[in-house]
């Protein structure tokens, strides 16, 4: 889940994306936001109607999985 409230940024299960850096203007988003990775949900392939960007710091993003599931 991706979220505008930036309230629990600072936890080592969620990313914060700054839309000022090259990486948060890669990911198409409008607003700062916090991936959270401990709210995980799968979803049809046919429910995504467009792309929006990509987020590409992955040693971020796996070590916030990492955290989530106690690796």
């Amino acid at each position: 889940m991706i979220t505008t409230n930036l309230a629990g940024r600072g936890h080592a299960s969620r990313i914060f994306v700054d839309i000022t850096t090259p990486i948060g203007q890669a990911t198409g988003l409008t607003s700062n936001s916090v991936i959270i990775t401990d709210n995980l949900a799968t979803i049809r392939a046919s429910e995504i109607h467009r792309k929006l960007g990509a987020y590409s710091d992955l040693d971020a993003l796996k070590a916030a999985i990492k955290f989530t599931f106690g690796l």
